[in-house]
């Protein structure tokens, strides 16, 4: 028997005809593949990777003669204001933001652009409060200050968790971009995952952070790009911006304004503005990696300058990347490619978008698909570079004598090292769920404790050591415990509040055969062998097994038969009538987990920096710390503050402009001679000679 099937490709077909079914589909996917990434999309996609690796192999060259450790890290500490505010926008803005950002608007509406507010407040706090501290104390690793500030112990704590979260977060980066490009152009998931990181490894071990630096403002624009022409063919397509934004308005999606003060509600004003700033203050104004970059311009106003001119960036990225969303709905408001079984997860919302909407003109998705790249590219190098520095700052030289060139070879050795690292965990980021919300719980968890345990430092004279080491394991605790029940108790559907998703426009008929035999919108990865065979399936039948017994199935499955007690005599009178839902295990959820589990994943860090910050201010005054003495410069000051030193210059400048006129002075000697009726001295009639 001879089947054929109609292949989709955007706007166009072709027939494909097989004997074998599981072979016909695969030819269908292989050719649609092809049709959809062109000869010019590759094109496009390799100029980005060759520019990328080429301002990485120029770095290397270049810096040949300044080949200290100093260089490599800090970018010798002559850096401008303008690259290092592009390269703390790319650091951080990466395919998560490309393809989570449009996907969480899609699914819970565009109240995410909230976290606007929130950059600004991040951008006070980290340039008023931490940004000082740091410049001036001149430290490559922010993990030194906690050994100034407290003591050894708490330093290597610190550091441990820093490089946890920075290992967990680039391994769901690198895996984010892969599935773009498995979606997009059928090449390999784990090729790509090893691909990416092979290349963001070495240029970052190539160039330093003067390469990680200028290649983030190169692929800043890429993003903006790949964004861009989403929105520009969305807005064609449908007919207007307005079009798209009236959809968005029956669809629910432009849910902006919900001042709900719940803290289990997923989003709302207060967990976004809130919950982002203290998250993204605990990524700009203590991280490895956004401190290293200010440490690296040549001085404190290009360092504050920087972290101001990243904000503009930040607004521009998060708009267009929630325009996309709305842009996403608009056009799939009717048939929502998930729900219709046409991608695997929702994740692959904006390449299968990209691949509808765009196939068309050669060289766009591949411009689409850089854009996601560019964001890898940028932050699992930027990763790297800093796990470097944090590696040989806190964890070798303190220990060993090693010379300039033994420290530039030991880092180069350590970059490669924590890039294979990160590759590996880019397998456990394939088990996480949506991409956004891993990469905040992630950030927040560990991100926030730490955010408190400089809070605690830098605001408090009187915090010790006892009180910074208590406090940070609480916070920690603490949200490990509500993330971790938040993974095994889900929030229900009224906190987390998902929005409608319609099929009823879908066209299943005749054209398309989205409904294959096999499961075409699975992700197809390789067979590892016979071993991994075993092990999955012994994996596969514990976890079935003991679910089981943890959760029995329910009537309609098991459908136990009646059971009658009519004809029993029962003694005493009483009259037991058998019911079935007494004979089945009824699934309590517990207190917890519909109350404290259920926390919106924005509030973890929070909950770790006030835990810290409330426990190590208690502990540290039971401790005896308010008779301890800091040493200057390790606390904030009022002439750290921007206000303060703006009005000491205008009250400078006052000053000067007076001379040493004195208005009280004047008045004395200028009294009452001007009208001589009120003059002091007695009048004379008499002309004076």
């Amino acid at each position: 028997m001879v089947t054929i099937i109609f292949c989709k490709q955007s706007h166009k077909g072709f027939l494909v005809k097989s004997r074998d079914p599981v072979k016909e589909v695969q030819t269908c996917t292989k050719m649609s593949s092809a049709a959809s990434f062109s000869v010019w999309d590759y094109v496009v996609f390799s100029l980005m990777l060759v520019i990328s690796a080429g301002i990485g192999v120029y770095y290397a060259f270049a810096g040949r003669g300044q080949s200290s450790s100093a260089d490599f890290l800090v970018g010798g500490r002559s850096m401008t204001a303008v690259p290092v505010a592009l390269s703390l926008t790319a650091s951080f803005m990466s395919a998560i933001t490309v393809l989570g950002t449009p996907v969480e608007v899609y699914q819970y509406g565009a109240i995410f652009i909230l976290i606007c507010f929130s950059y600004v407040l991040m951008v006070a706090v980290s340039s008023e409060i931490f940004l000082p501290i740091f410049y001036r104390l001149g430290i490559t690793s922010t993990y030194e200050y906690l050994e100034m500030r407290y003591n050894k112990v708490i330093r290597l704590f610190g550091t441990v968790l820093f490089i946890i979260q920075t290992v967990l977060y680039t391994g769901l980066v690198i895996y984010a971009p892969a599935l773009a490009l498995n979606q997009v152009t059928g090449i390999d998931l784990w090729g790509a995952v090893i691909s990416t990181g092979v290349v963001c490894t070495l240029y970052c071990t190539l160039g330093g952070l003067k390469a990680v630096v200028w290649t983030d403002v190169f692929q800043v624009g890429i993003m903006l790009a790949g964004l861009l022409a989403v929105i520009v063919q969305s807005v064609l397509l449908q007919g207007g911006i307005s079009t798209i934004i009236s959809d968005s308005t029956q669809g629910g999606r432009l849910n902006l304004w919900n001042f709900d003060p719940n803290p289990l509600r997923r989003h709302t004003f207060w967990s976004i503005t809130v919950g982002g700033t203290f998250l993204w203050t605990s990524v700009y104004g203590i991280n490895q990696a956004q401190v290293q970059r200010y440490i690296s311009c040549k001085s404190l106003f290009h360092a504050k300058m920087a972290l101001y001119i990243n904000l503009v960036s930040l607004w521009a990225i998060s708009i267009c990347s929630v325009f996309c969303g709305l842009c996403l709905y608009s056009v799939y408001k009717n048939c929502d490619p998930w729900a219709a079984r046409k991608v695997s997860a929702l994740d692959q919302l904006m390449p299968y978008l990209v691949l509808d909407i765009l196939s068309e003109y050669p060289g766009v998705p591949g411009l689409f698909v850089a854009a996601a790249y560019s964001g890898t590219l940028s932050t699992v190098s930027s990763s790297v570079n800093a796990l470097a520095a944090v590696t040989i700052a806190d964890l070798i030289r303190p220990y060993f004598s090693l010379s300039e060139r033994q420290l530039s070879w030991s880092l180069k050795g350590i970059s490669l090292f924590y890039g294979a690292v990160c590759i590996g965990m880019a397998g456990v980021a394939s088990l996480m769920g949506g991409m956004l919300q891993a990469a905040i719980s992630i950030a927040g968890v560990v991100g926030g404790p730490l955010l408190g345990l400089f809070s605690l430092g830098i605001l408090f004279p009187c915090a010790n050591a006892k009180g910074g080491l208590a406090g940070l394991v609480s916070g920690l605790a603490l949200s490990l415990w509500v993330c971790i029940g938040a993974q095994i108790y889900p929030p229900l559907p009224e906190n987390s509040r998902p929005l409608a998703l319609m099929t009823h426009g879908c066209n299943f008929s005749g054209g398309t055969n989205w409904t294959a035999n096999i499961d075409d919108f699975i992700l197809k990865e390789q067979r590892w062998g016979g071993l991994a065979g075993l092990v999955s399936g012994l994996a596969l039948s514990l976890w079935v097994c003991i679910g089981a017994q943890i959760y029995p199935p329910l009537p309609e499955n098991s459908r136990p038969l009646a059971l009658m007690t009519h004809g029993c005599n029962f003694s005493g009178g009483t009259n037991w009538t058998a019911n079935i839902d007494d004979f089945i295990l009824k699934e309590q959820r517990p207190f917890l987990a519909d109350n404290w589990y259920s926390l919106s994943y924005l509030y973890f860090g929070p909950l770790g920096t006030v835990t810290v910050i409330t426990v190590g201010f208690i502990v540290s005054i039971l401790s005896g710390g308010t008779q301890m003495k800091v040493q200057s410069g390790l606390t904030l000051s009022k002439e750290d503050l921007t206000f303060y030193k703006a009005y000491n210059v205008l009250k400078a400048k006052v000053s000067s402009s007076a001379g040493n006129f004195d208005l009280v002075q004047e008045l004395e000697k200028s009294f009452g001679k001007t009208n001589f009726a009120f003059c002091d001295v007695e009048l004379s009639t008499q002309r004076p000679a």
